[in-house]
């Protein structure tokens, strides 16, 4: 029985090909992301590992919410005269963009670091190695690390800009070094300034935000920490080299998880199309040789060895698959990291790591998978009575098989719809419960029903068929619907990729809706300017103040306060202007009240609160100071602004710093983008949007989302491809005595490839038209459960983009069917005729 399986193996080539590449397709997946995964984490580790060689110890205290300002100048004394220590540095850091010589920021400004240089004994750093010139020794200079240096074409002795917050400084460049820094060696920029202009600039003199301390030999770090520990307060965070290490690689890998999601997503989505593509596979392969496994058990071979030698077939082509896989995944781990700085970050240096658990989990992926989705087509074959199946070639399911099936998937989708249903009209975390258990339900009783569906669904195009492409048309349809289990199955693939993309393409254009609502009904402003560096000054607000045509500049100026005993967060507001850029639905009160010093306040934190207007709240500034504050207005709740709403000149007094993060423009219609670039100049990390970009600030992620579903949807149509091809292969093969009929009764070759190709048309928009019908009542149900926090929403159905899913499953059908028309077409029909 061994050696007959695999002979059937071998004399099935070009199908189980086919079948090969869906296992492979599903294994290189999975093997890709976890290649990725531990690359990435290795590469971390290794670096991190480096960039902590010189620090035994790291001391923190500062923790701006709990307003510590960090460690003073005596404690790190302190510090520094304990035994064992051989060196102990006062560190600082913060946001600092570099400007090229034409003034542009290099690289991403949230990306690119300050920090204070801070000699040692020797004069020198031991976290950064200069390659030219020294560190800053004043207020007036700075350093930078290599890369900067060479993206801006600066020398020592060069005049360098610098972004901080506000308009941007001019230093002289003392010197140019390298660092072992893990964000550095990862792309980011870094520039050092002497250690009392850093205190300055990212927290207040005489303090450090954090110290790394320098054992002397022989000193254990775990002892060392100890008794650095006793030195600070309880809550200080004080560890090891090594443990800081070990955190910042779980840190850095996690920049790529995003990336790693997507992929385990595409795996899950290629190994469940994959399952129904291996075993309508099987199932046509077992039907085609029900003579031959009828002869097998005729001459003695039992059911349990019939069922074994299919299941041998199968652990052939999972092998194989599984093997293929593990390259093609490798090679999709080398492009994922090549390309990982489309998210954000750049990937550590470092050779693929293909361990031996990655290995494992592609062999049990790409061979236990196919094995059980071959078991139930081997155990069919082998339940057919040898008398019955020598008389015939093929035999379709009884009725019986299949009313069981049809009321089985009739009543899991009964009950998962209403299950769906529930969820919706429940909401919050029940209701998620509710409508997740329900789609699965749901998909799998359509899927069960595909075949009952296809008759009547596919009978309405039939007419249409007939008319327009005449007897090719006609046969197309009656092929298509002649055997239900073989058109379901084929309609499978294509249907569940269909199902999981409609539902969020449906979710993602409701939103979008409801965002582009609130752009055009919430903000007036016709731009919105923000920062992507340390932040903007009330200097830009001042000089976009000044352009000509402009009529409002509406600054938000975020800050935190406790109100009545809870921490909000706070938008602080020019009442003159704000109520020019911004138009809120006011519940009740009125907003003129924020020129008189009270607050506006968003209705859901309001109810849940119960304020009310006309309420005096006590309130405890960020400074911890506290005062009274007066409710003025109750508005309805929007993404736009914070859920509370002050003039500037109340929290202005109480705040460290201002700290600006988007300043919204409304002009007369005089002037424009370059007029507003220009009074900005001295601003080099400052971001002009229009009202699409507005839009997009608020919404952008879901096209994000909608592209990352895009992709999905090319790996199920891929995969559905491969079946669609498959199975028509396969009915040419069933029907080689009926083609031969065909062209002997004058249907010509064109004839013949037409009708191949209808049929396989028909079939992949009958999954299509499935799968966006089940996928857009499972968006329905999402959206039902978060409307309430989504301000302007109503349900939107995209019929454009489904247009465009039908169009491109009418196109996979096409090609998919390419190949075995032609097979069809050349088929002798004498030889055909005499096939039995």
């Amino acid at each position: 029985m061994f050696r007959t399986a695999l002979r059937n193996v071998l004399a099935h080539k070009a199908r189980l090909l086919m079948t090969v590449l869906a296992v492979m397709l599903g294994v290189a997946f999975v093997s890709g992301t976890l290649i990725f995964n531990d690359t990435l984490s290795t590469g971390y580790r290794n670096q991190t590992a480096k960039s902590y060689a010189h620090v035994d110890v790291e001391a923190r205290t500062y923790d701006p919410s709990d307003k510590i300002p960090g460690i003073s100048g005596k404690t790190l004394d302190e510090i520094a005269r304990l035994d064992g220590v051989a060196e102990a540095a006062g560190r600082v850091d913060g946001i600092a963009g570099v400007t090229d010589k034409d003034g542009r920021l290099i690289g991403n400004g949230s990306s690119s670091l300050g920090a204070n240089f801070a000699p040692g004994r020797d004069g020198k750093d031991p976290l950064y190695v200069f390659t030219d010139g020294g560190g800053p020794t004043g207020p007036g200079q700075v350093a930078l690390d290599k890369g900067t240096a060479e993206k801006g074409g600066y020398d020592v002795g060069d005049t360098v800009r610098v972004a901080l917050k506000g308009p941007a400084k001019t230093y002289e460049l003392s010197g140019i070094f390298t660092t072992d820094d893990t964000w550095v060696a990862l792309g980011d920029s870094l520039v050092l300034f002497d250690t009392p202009a850093a205190q300055r600039l990212f927290l207040q003199p005489g303090f450090s935000e954090y110290v790394t301390v320098t054992a002397d030999p022989g000193t254990s770090s775990t002892e060392l920490a100890a008794a650095i520990r006793k030195l600070l307060p309880d809550d200080a965070d004080v560890k090891t080299g090594r443990q800081l290490a070990d955190e910042r690689a779980k840190g850095g890998a996690s920049d790529a998880s995003t990336l790693s999601a997507i992929l385990l997503a595409f795996a899950a989505v290629a190994l469940f199309v994959s399952v129904f593509l291996i075993a309508n596979t099987f199932t046509m392969l077992a039907a085609q040789r029900t003579r031959e496994l009828a002869l097998l058990r005729a001459v003695g071979a039992s059911r349990r060895q019939v069922t074994r030698s299919v299941l041998i077939e199968a652990m052939a082509v999972g092998t194989v698959g599984a093997a293929g896989g593990l390259g093609v995944g490798a090679a999709m781990a080398a492009v994922a990291r090549s390309t990982v700085g489309v998210f954000g970050a750049k990937n550590p240096d470092g050779p693929l790591v293909v361990t031996a658990t990655t290995v494992l989990v592609a062999a049990v992926v790409g061979v236990l998978v196919t094995m059980l989705a071959a078991w139930l087509p081997a155990r069919r074959a082998a339940k057919i009575p040898p008398v019955v199946a020598i008389g015939s070639a093929h035999l379709p399911a009884t009725t019986r098989s299949l009313l069981v099936r049809n009321l089985f998937g009739t009543l899991v989708t009964l009950v998962g719809a209403a299950v769906v249903v529930a969820g919706a009209r429940a909401g919050g975390s029940l209701g998620k419960g509710l409508v997740g258990l329900g789609a699965v339900l749901v998909v799998t009783g359509v899927l069960v029903l595909i075949p009952l569906l296809s008759r009547p669904v596919i009978g309405v195009v039939q007419p249409l068929l007939w008319r327009g492409f005449g007897v090719s048309g006609k046969l197309a349809g009656q092929n298509a619907v002649r055997s239900p289990r073989r058109t379901g199955a084929t309609a499978s693939a294509l249907a569940i990729g269909l199902t999981l993309v409609s539902a969020l393409t449906v979710l993602a254009a409701t939103l979008g809706q409801a965002v582009d609502k609130v752009t055009t009904d919430i903000v007036k402003a016709d731009y919105m300017v923000t920062d992507s560096g340390a932040g903007l000054d009330t200097s830009a607000v001042a000089a976009l103040r000044k352009v000509q045509g402009v009529t409002a500049v509406s600054q938000e100026q975020q800050a935190w306060m406790q109100i009545d005993g809870s921490q909000q967060d706070v938008s602080g507001v020019t009442p003159a202007d704000f109520r020019k850029a911004l138009r809120l639905t006011v519940v009740s009160g009125s907003l003129d009240t924020l020129a008189q010093g009270q607050i506006a306040v968003a209705d859901d934190v309001a109810r849940s609160h119960r304020w009310k207007v006309g309420d005096t709240l006590p309130v405890e500034y960020a400074d911890a100071k506290s005062g009274k504050l007066t409710v003025g207005a109750v508005f309805e709740h929007n993404e736009v602004v914070l859920p509370v709403a002050v003039s500037t000149d109340v929290i202005e007094p109480y705040a460290d710093t201002t700290s600006i993060t988007k300043i919204y423009v409304t002009t007369d219609g005089s002037t424009n983008e370059k007029a507003l670039a220009t009074a900005l100049a001295g601003h080099p990390g400052v971001k002009i949007g229009d009202r699409q970009a507005i839009r997009d600030e608020f919404s952008g992620y879901l096209d994000t989302a909608l592209n990352v579903l895009y992709g999905l949807l090319a790996v199920s149509l891929l995969i559905a491809a491969l079946g669609v091809v498959n199975t028509l292969a396969m009915s040419v093969f069933e029907r080689q005595r009926e083609v031969g009929m065909l062209r002997a009764v004058g249907l010509d070759r064109r004839g013949v490839t037409r009708m191949i190709q209808l049929e396989a048309v028909v079939i992949s928009l009958f999954g299509a038209v499935i799968g966006i019908g089940v996928g857009s009542f499972l968006g329905w149900a999402v959206g039902e459960i978060v409307k309430a926090d989504i301000a302007g929403y109503a349900l939107v159905l995209p019929w454009g983009r489904f247009a465009l899913f039908l169009l491109l499953a009418a196109l996979v059908g096409l090609l998919a069917a390419l190949w075995p028309a032609h097979s069809a077409a050349r088929l002798n029909m004498l030889t055909a005729i005499k096939t039995e």
